[in-house]
């Protein structure tokens, strides 16, 4: 491993023990040595005792960045592997990850758009409308018909954290397929070069936007599914402007 690898892994191993994460670890000889870790150390104990399993899992995953955010919102989505005081937490990470500054978020705009946002809209909100691993959604109006839009932005220098992190991953991946032979059925390794194609297409909104142009396409006369339009003239690698619509979340069962 490389220092900065090694340094990596140490904030992983000591922000996941200082939530108490090790409770979710089973009890095989490779496990125990995290466990007995936090014992011994005293800036490794669970620092915060007071919060529920799930919640801590969470927070811990936020900490770390917008690899594991993302990693926590694929666990959300399997509600047959996780009991719901989890998996409910686990879905607080699909839009409510806390966001970048809103101004930080209008320089990333104009940077891909080439000017100033008031050449195209109105009533743009820095305050964001939702925020998540990858992006964050920030409201406006455009200028040529008043339309209400969402804004899709690209966390600033968000590349090299992902490329480090996945790297990492793959070691980890590697050690868990050695060394836990029941583990091997699920693949670790290919379970990793998944989810960095996974990650690596989401930082390109304009592949989004194309996805979604022919979504809407393919529905264009149906009474049951409505596709938001999505505005292609302002669409970019890193920002994705689309038709602002209201409703209630899929996962909202009791609404």
């Amino acid at each position: 491993m490389t220092p900065s690898e090694i340094r990596r892994l140490y904030k992983i191993t000591k922000v996941q023990l200082s939530y108490g994460l090790d409770e979710l670890l089973p009890d095989q000889p490779i496990t125990r040595g995290p466990q007995l870790m936090r014992k011994m150390l005293f800036w490794m104990k669970n620092q915060h005792s007071d919060k529920p399993l799930g919640q801590r899992l969470r927070l811990a995953l936020q900490e770390l960045g917008p690899v594991w955010i993302k990693f926590g919102q694929m666990m959300s989505t399997r509600r047959d592997l996780f009991p719901p005081a989890i998996a409910d937490q686990l879905a607080l990470l699909q839009d409510q990850v806390e966001p970048f500054d809103g101004k930080l978020a209008k320089a990333q705009m104009e940077k891909a758009l080439g000017g100033p946002l008031e050449n195209w809209f109105d009533d743009f909100s820095e305050t964001p409308l939702a925020s998540a691993s990858i992006a964050q959604v920030h409201t406006a109006t455009l200028k040529e018909n008043g339309r209400e839009v969402v804004l899709k932005v690209i966390r600033p220098d968000i590349l090299p954290v992902i490329q480090a992190d996945i790297k990492l991953m793959y070691r980890m991946a590697r050690i868990v397929a050695r060394f836990l032979p029941e583990a091997r059925r699920l693949k670790p390794v290919e379970v990793v070069r998944e989810y960095e194609k996974t990650l690596l297409d989401e930082l390109d909104l304009m592949r989004e936007a194309a996805n979604a142009i022919q979504l809407r396409r393919n529905f264009e006369n149906d009474h049951i599914l409505y596709v938001p339009e999505v505005f292609s003239d302002y669409c970019r690698q890193t920002l994705m402007v689309s038709e602002r619509i209201y409703g209630i979340q899929v996962s909202d069962i009791e609404g």
